[in-house]
């Protein structure tokens, strides 16, 4: 399956030279990208402190602002393991055994109420200018953001077409959901990186093979924390060229419930049955916490 957007090709995954112990980190928007990022970074490099930019060493391989020969090369100059960013569903991705696929899951509503104040911190002018996509600027103003989170659940997108619509978030994780018993892919809930993240990065360095001395776990727990990683935006944001209006309000809150608390009970109940149209029950039950 190919993917694509004004700002996104995950054809360019074509003929991607995989090394031995490469990790892909598969996310949709506002999922955790950049947290998994970070976890991943912290133990490559068993240290808080970094040797470049996060974005620098872990680039998003399907965005169309970089070149894909000038991302490559800067992954071939790579000497340490190297993971790498994506927002490609796994049916988009070539599924190599040298590699581990890491996806990060959210519960859809939060994810959405994530999307909308990202999006009023995007510099689509600049946007426009990198991808080379043609158009002006809206100067209609959006609707509030209950009013907008009311339109996406009922919006009919295809998945394909439109991977941050509600079909496109469901189709994501059930496609990572179905692989969930195959020894490369990882499958992380937000939640959980907010309430167990000790855990979780326990977990996942088991998956990996990296091992932690005793002495530097604690520091590199400290430093995935969603509050540290805030204090370090400057290092950390995904905003080598400018995209951003504001760092600083790229890690809003961290936290989960968010939507569910904008939304009435007939409207969350309507919320309820078109997720049950699109996703199986186990998945949800295990996704829409911590409900």
């Amino acid at each position: 399956m190919r993917y694509r957007s004004p700002e996104e090709d995950s054809g360019r995954w074509e003929g991607f030279p995989f090394r031995d112990g490469d990790i892909v980190i598969s996310t949709r928007s506002k999922h955790g990208t950049t947290w998994m990022q970070m976890i991943c970074a912290l133990l490559v490099f068993r240290s808080p402190e970094l040797p470049a930019p996060l974005s620098e060493l872990s680039p998003w391989f399907d965005w169309l602002v970089e070149r894909r020969p000038d991302v490559l090369a800067r992954l071939e100059a790579q000497r340490h393991r190297r993971f790498i960013k994506t927002h490609t569903p796994l049916d988009g991705l070539p599924l190599d055994r040298r590699a581990t696929y890491v996806v990060v899951a959210r519960h859809p509503l939060d994810a959405a109420v994530s999307l909308y104040y990202q999006g009023d911190n995007l510099d689509r002018r600049r946007l426009r200018d990198l991808t080379g996509q043609p158009g002006r600027a809206s100067t209609q103003g959006r609707a509030p953001v209950r009013d907008w989170l009311v339109g996406w659940i009922e919006r009919n997108a295809d998945a394909q077409d439109d991977l941050d619509s509600l079909p496109g978030v469901l189709w994501h994780v059930s496609d990572a959901w179905a692989r969930r018993a195959e020894p490369n892919v990882v499958l992380v809930h937000y939640h959980d990186l907010s309430t167990g993240l000790e855990s979780v990065i326990g977990d996942l360095a088991g998956r990996l093979g990296v091992t932690v001395d005793d002495e530097a776990w604690p520091e590199l727990v400290e430093a995935a924390r969603f509050e540290h990683m805030r204090s370090r935006a400057a290092e950390l944001v995904p905003d080598t060229l400018g995209v951003l209006k504001d760092r600083s309000q790229f890690f809003r809150q961290g936290t989960s419930g968010a939507g569910r608390e904008l939304l009435t009970e007939n409207e969350y109940a309507r919320y309820l049955a078109r997720t049950a149209e699109l996703a199986p029950a186990n998945l949800l039950r295990w996704l829409q916490r911590p409900e």
